[in-house]
This record gives structure tokens, C-alpha cells and sequence, in this order.
């Protein structure tokens, strides 16, 4: 998304986030459907249809404002900030706390301190003096806490949806992203971002290629990250995610040189040492009533 097309002064930057999540959900949503054809079709599917509405759109809310990050952000700065979402710290404990009267360990609330301070170092930016256009916050990063936000009610109603109605991780995927397929195609009709996209791919074919393979990468991956949110919970998930961002971390830093400064790594650190001790001390939490 952050690539140009054409030569000269007429290069032109991909700016259709949502006709992006659009094409990538329809391939999530044939993905699935092939997984239930021929692994998945004895089993029937009780969940509530608005269930998967409601997850639907915070699903596909976190997914358009991460891709248009990525227009302004590092990815990088887009990884770390990542890595938080998938815990859902804030919105895991609020919804804890004050719905479900869920208990936390003093643990809990050190390793969102650490979190916090971490995300923190890692967005700071010094000053470089006057005429400098750099910011220490700006549009991209609020596009991203809204990422996260969006991203935390997501793993909050999916895991509602597995512990009622142990809904199966294909009809998951496919309800979910048909949902979203839906809200996304109203959208880019009523913007009228559709007709511009395609005129876009008229001018620049090669597009086509990268979207195709970005779409069935993605599917791919979904259908695992479903699967391990339905079999062995969010925690899990969450593990396995974490420390796949930190290595997409230092592959970015390594191979496409985005420069991460010293008090970055200290708050890349902090983060991740946040989630590592979650990792541990998470399974303490406990339900006294409902």
C-alpha cells in the first residue's frame, strides 16, 4: 500500500483501503466456504446470525483503519502497536471487570503498565527542530488505536461466540467475513471508490497480481488464526502472534531498513515483556460471579 505505480512525475499512490479489505475478504469468505465443503459440512452452525454482524464490523473497522496506517506509518511502528492489539489489554479488562465480574492479579495490571509505557517510548519522537515536519503523534497512530480498539471488541465477541455456541473456526470465518463482505460493498458503491479502483487497475495491471497474492497469504493465515482462537483459546492465540510480530519486526528493520531509534527498541522491549509475563500470569484470572 505503500508502493507507487508509474514512471516519473505521474506516479500515483494506492490509496482504495477499502475496496483492499473488500477483495481480501471475499477471498477469505471462498476460502472458508472450501474448508466446510470438504472438512467441516457434517457440522451445523447454531450462532446467532447478529453475533457474527456485530463481529463483523469491528472486524472489518480494525482492518480498513490498520491498512490505511500503513499509509502513514512505519510497519514497524504499525507491528509493535499490533502486538498489543492482540492481547486486548484495555478492552478485555474493562469489559472483565465491570460485565463479566472477572477478578485480575496484581500481575495483570503490572504488565499493562509496562505495556503502556513501552507504546509510549516507542511513539515518542524528539523535536529535531523548527521546520522539521516530524510528529509525535498524528493521523496514522490514531488510525491505529482505533485499530486496536476495534480489534479488542473483535476477540471479546468471538470469544462469546466459542464459549455459547462452540462455533466452529470455518463458519467463523466465513460468517464473519460475508458480513463484512456486505457492510465493505455498500460502502465502496455509496463512495464510489469501486469505479475509481477499477480505473486504477486499468492504468497499473500489476496491482491486480499483488492483491491477489496479498488476499490468498491472508486467507491462509485467517483460517489458522481462527482455528487457534477456536481450539485453544485467545491467550494462545495471542502467544503465537506476538512472537510472530517480533520477528516481523526485526525482518522489516533488516530487509526494508525502517529505522527504529534506541529509546524504540527499549519501549519494543518493554512491550513485548509486558506480553510475556501476561502470557504467564494470565490463566489467574477468575470468574466470581455471573
Amino acid at each position: 500500500t505503500r508502493g507507487r505505480y508509474g514512471e516519473g512525475a505521474k506516479q500515483e499512490k494506492f490509496k482504495y483501503a477499502l475496496t483492499l479489505v473488500f477483495i481480501q475478504c471475499v477471498i477469505n469468505a471462498a476460502f472458508a466456504k472450501l474448508l466446510i465443503r470438504f472438512f467441516d459440512a457434517v457440522k451445523a452452525d447454531r450462532t446467532r446470525s447478529w453475533l457474527y454482524a456485530a463481529c463483523s464490523l469491528s472486524y472489518l473497522g480494525a482492518m480498513v483503519s490498520s491498512n490505511s496506517a500503513l499509509q502513514f506509518v512505519s510497519y514497524p511502528t504499525q507491528r509493535v502497536l499490533g502486538a498489543v492489539c492482540d492481547v486486548a489489554f484495555f478492552t478485555v479488562m474493562l469489559l472483565g471487570v465491570t460485565l463479566l465480574r472477572k477478578k485480575y492479579p496484581p500481575a495483570k495490571y503490572l504488565c499493562v503498565l509496562l505495556i503502556v509505557a513501552g507504546v509510549a517510548l516507542f511513539l515518542y519522537k524528539p523535536k529535531k527542530g523548527a521546520g522539521s515536519d516530524d510528529h509525535v503523534f498524528g493521523y496514522g497512530e490514531l488510525l491505529l488505536l482505533l485499530s486496536l480498539t476495534l480489534d479488542g471488541l473483535t476477540g471479546v465477541s468471538q470469544d462469546h461466540m466459542r464459549a455459547h455456541y462452540q462455533t466452529g473456526s470455518n463458519h467463523m470465518m466465513l460468517n464473519v467475513n460475508l458480513w463484512s463482505t456486505l457492510f465493505l460493498g455498500a460502502g465502496i458503491l455509496f463512495t464510489g471508490e469501486l469505479w475509481e479502483f477499477l480505473s486504477f487497475t486499468e492504468r497499473y495491471p500489476s496491482v491486480i497480481y499483488n492483491i491477489l497474492l496479498f488476499g490468498l497469504t491472508s486467507a491462509l493465515g485467517q483460517s489458522f488464526i481462527f482455528m487457534t482462537v477456536v481450539y485453544f483459546g485467545p491467550l494462545t492465540c495471542s502467544i503465537i502472534t506476538t512472537t510472530r510480530k517480533f520477528f516481523t519486526i526485526l525482518a522489516s528493520v533488516i530487509l526494508f531498513a525502517n529505522p527504529i531509534s534506541t529509546m524504540q527498541w527499549v519501549g519494543t522491549v518493554l512491550v513485548f515483556l509486558g506480553l510475556g509475563l501476561d502470557a504467564k500470569f494470565g490463566k489467574g484470572v477468575k470468574k466470581t460471579s455471573h
